[in-house]
């Protein structure tokens, strides 16, 4: 990161999530411009989404604001002339920032002090931090003897469980850990440009073998007490931690059979079960629905998995288990409390993107992702009733008047756009 002045009066506003590609590459970009940029993890600070979606008119992130000005998401900043870019870049040198811009997360005057002294973006507090404070306090904090080596303020991962188990309402608590462990690893190796990942780098950080512990930790939960609120939280995040953890062991795969068994076999021992991707999504979240090129549904009738799958289909997890390729949802990590909403963002998000959802006023045509035509059952099972759910899950936005527009007028011929299977591997 560049040093920049820091008497500039104005600011840069990025709002992004953790491990989010385009935040990444957005943000090396404005790190190179030598401004005062401020980074807000909406990830973290949930209560902030509604505004910056009132102020941008989108669900994707990253938002970027120079002063009170939008420019967009990454895909808008990378387009910028050079003498755009430039403009922008002296209003934030030359003018104060003015009374409209773009909010930050509520801070004690010490901390923002702290964070502009830094000269590089300012970190948020993370949404772990409560549960952070709450170990501090636990008993079980001590020493502990691994092989001939003493560890100080430490405690096992069994010990953990335990603890989470009988203070914190266990599953939804453990899943949202290890999906933002596993996700702040992936963060970490993941290249300035936001296109690949170091997966060789990752699975020797010492940090990945602490994950490793924990999931092991999974097969003591207790599935069958779950609310459906916190099993829809539970299965996104370990499905979403799964999937990268997966990478690390075996590589991503890169051709339909690769794909297929990868699917089908890599798993997690989940209270005394074996879940493997396919059983998640197909199973527990599908409500024991055929996958795609699946002859049978995932869970027999005397499966006990069976028992703790979903009573129907849940068609918002689609978006919650896929990052749109031009923005990403603003939440990584999904929690019980407001789970429905959640999904409904991350659905919003991911119909913004051009390459999930494209129309077509002129043809009247509607171009829209794989995903659609794969699980058509779950969106109604017709072209009618698919188009009436994707307007349904659309934000106020002119690709919603014109979805409205050629639906009234009529006959709409509905279509799938290519879907990208490219890996973001460096090896």
């Amino acid at each position: 990161m560049g040093d920049y002045e820091s008497s500039a009066p104005g600011r840069i506003t990025v709002y992004s999530i953790q491990g989010c590609p385009h935040c990444t590459q957005a943000k090396a970009t404005l790190g190179r411009l030598g401004m005062p940029v401020c980074d807000v993890d909406l990830g973290s600070h949930s209560e902030l989404r509604a505004k910056v979606k009132e102020l941008t008119g989108r669900s994707t992130v990253p938002q970027i604001f120079f002063n009170n000005v939008h420019v967009g998401g990454n895909d808008d900043l990378q387009k910028l002339s050079p003498e755009e870019l430039q403009r922008l870049v002296s209003l934030v040198k030359e003018e104060p920032l003015p009374a409209d811009a773009p909010p930050l997360p509520e801070q004690s005057q010490s901390e923002h002090t702290a964070l502009e002294n830094e000269g590089e973006f300012m970190c948020e507090r993370d949404e772990l931090a409560d549960l952070v404070e709450d170990l501090k306090h636990a008993s079980m904090i001590g020493s502990h003897r691994r092989g001939l080596t003493l560890y100080k303020k430490s405690f096992s991962g069994s010990q953990l469980v335990d603890w989470l188990q009988t203070e914190k309402g266990m599953a939804a608590e453990l899943s949202l850990l290890l999906r933002e462990m596993i996700l702040k690893l992936f963060s970490e190796h993941l290249s300035a440009d936001g296109k690949s990942v170091d997966y060789k780098g990752m699975s020797a950080n010492p940090a990945f073998e602490r994950y490793c512990e924990l999931a092991i930790q999974l097969q003591r939960v207790e599935l069958l007490s779950l609310s459906r609120e916190e099993k829809l939280a539970f299965f996104i995040n370990i499905y979403n931690a799964l999937v990268i953890h997966g990478y690390l062991r075996l590589g991503a795969p890169t051709n339909m059979w690769q794909r297929y068994r990868f699917f089908n076999y890599v798993s997690y021992l989940i209270g005394g079960e074996v879940f493997t991707l396919q059983d998640i999504e197909n199973g527990i979240l599908r409500g024991n629905r055929k996958g795609v090129a699946q002859l049978r549904r995932p869970f027999s009738k005397t499966d006990p998995r069976l028992q703790v799958a979903l009573p129907d289909a849940e068609p918002l997890i689609h978006f919650a288990l896929n990052c749109g390729a031009k923005g990403c949802p603003p939440i990584k990590t999904y929690t019980p409390q407001d789970i429905d909403s959640q999904l409904r963002t991350a659905a919003e998000a991911f119909l913004e993107n051009d390459d999930a959802c494209v129309i077509d006023s002129v043809k009247k045509e509607v171009r829209l992702s794989q995903i659609f035509k794969w699980y058509k059952v779950d969106f109604g099972g017709t072209d009618e009733k698919l188009l009436g759910w994707v307007l349904d899950h659309m934000g106020d936005s002119p690709k919603k008047t014109s979805l409205q527009g050629i639906l009234s007028a009529g006959k709409t011929k509905v279509s799938f756009l290519p879907y990208d299977w490219s890996s973001n591997s460096t090896h």
